[in-house]
């Protein structure tokens, strides 16, 4: 008779110190946020920042802080959540421990397509190169998918690396070809290429929210499928899942966070890699959990690795892109290591 009342509040209490986990992210996160808009060429105290909100006077500082900090430490926060949701969604469907955005080609897809646009047909507004960044990445997807499943085996953790890396390399190929014929091309696009949030504003911010917004309150309420699929296609259907409508819309999901991003701040790596990875020593395989807990370290992260692009080398600033391949890389070659021979 005690055991049911042992495992109850076992329960109550591991869901009590995830939500007390969720919201030392959220205060943390919030003091990312405040460093952000504080640190960069030209460091501004707390109380000017303050008074921006209360009594915006038009000066250099209040303009400095509503048109450019304020704008990029919001699009970091959204971005870094969608790359790190949208990887632990990959991994999930997947089963593949090594999926993620950049790994698999979806980045390049969206870059290629937003190259593209641009050599065609000139300068484009945000709302073109988002739509052509969310084809791009849509067709890249299924594209590789679809090789790894030629494989031997299907579509394993193996087969479909192999496929993105093979992709991921054919796509930078033509973008690099485009680059080099354009030099026009070239010199409007390169720093975004490295993946850059210098610059963004919030004309961009809004233009591109309706889409994470979607994709990230689709892969929420896809959660508890997700945590049933990555058990295996099997398990998921003796209980019942339609497997194939939860991969597509996992699939619009991750296209949805993932062509935005590459939309507004360019291929940025490793983020949706390392992230579900880091959640994982916590929380093993529920992903109504994990995913919010994605969201959040995904926020801290490319905030941070954003404030890192911009003191270490001030008053210059290095893309947040070679930010977050400094620390992926090496959890990247870990994991290809020790994860994929199982």
């Amino acid at each position: 008779m005690t055991t049911p009342l042992i495992s109850a509040n076992r329960l109550n209490q591991s869901t009590k110190s995830r939500l007390l986990g969720l919201v030392l992210g959220a205060i943390l996160l919030s003091i990312c946020l405040i460093y952000s808009v504080t640190l960069g060429a030209r460091d501004i105290p707390l109380r000017v920042i303050l008074e921006s909100f209360t009594t915006f006077d038009n000066s250099y500082d209040h303009l400095v802080i509503q048109t450019l900090r304020l704008p990029r430490s919001l699009i970091a926060i959204a971005v870094g959540a969608a790359l790190a949701v949208s990887g632990a969604l990959m991994q999930g469907l997947t089963r593949n421990p090594l999926a993620e955005t950049g790994i698999l080609g979806i980045e390049a897809g969206g870059a290629l397509a937003v190259v593209g646009t641009l050599f065609v047909f000139g300068s484009a507004s945000t709302s073109v190169y988002a739509g052509m960044a969310f084809l791009g990445a849509g067709v890249a997807a299924v594209t590789v998918y679809l090789l790894g499943s030629l494989g031997r085996g299907g579509a394993t953790p193996l087969n479909l690396t192999v496929a993105g890396a093979a992709m991921t390399a054919f796509i930078s190929s033509i973008t690099t070809a485009i680059l080099i014929v354009s030099q026009r091309t070239l010199e409007e696009i390169r720093f975004w290429l490295a993946g850059s949030l210098a610059g963004r504003d919030f004309d961009l911010f809004l233009q591109v929210l309706p889409f994470w917004g979607v994709g990230l309150v689709l892969a929420l309420l896809l959660s508890r499928q997700i945590t049933t699929l990555s058990l295996g296609e099997d398990v998921a259907t003796s209980l019942g899942q339609q497997t194939l409508r939860i991969k597509l819309l996992t699939a619009i999901s991750v296209v949805l966070l993932a062509g935005s991003s590459v939309a507004i701040a360019g291929p940025i790596g490793f983020i949706g890699l390392v992230v579900p990875h880091a959640v994982r020593f916590f929380i093993k395989t529920d992903y109504r959990w994990i995913l919010p807990y994605s969201a959040l370290l995904g926020a801290i992260l490319l905030l941070v690795s954003d404030i890192a692009a911009r003191v270490l080398l001030k008053p210059q600033e290095l893309p947040v892109g070679v930010m977050t391949a400094l620390v992926g890389a090496p959890v990247f070659v870990y994991l290809a290591k020790s994860k994929v021979k199982k």
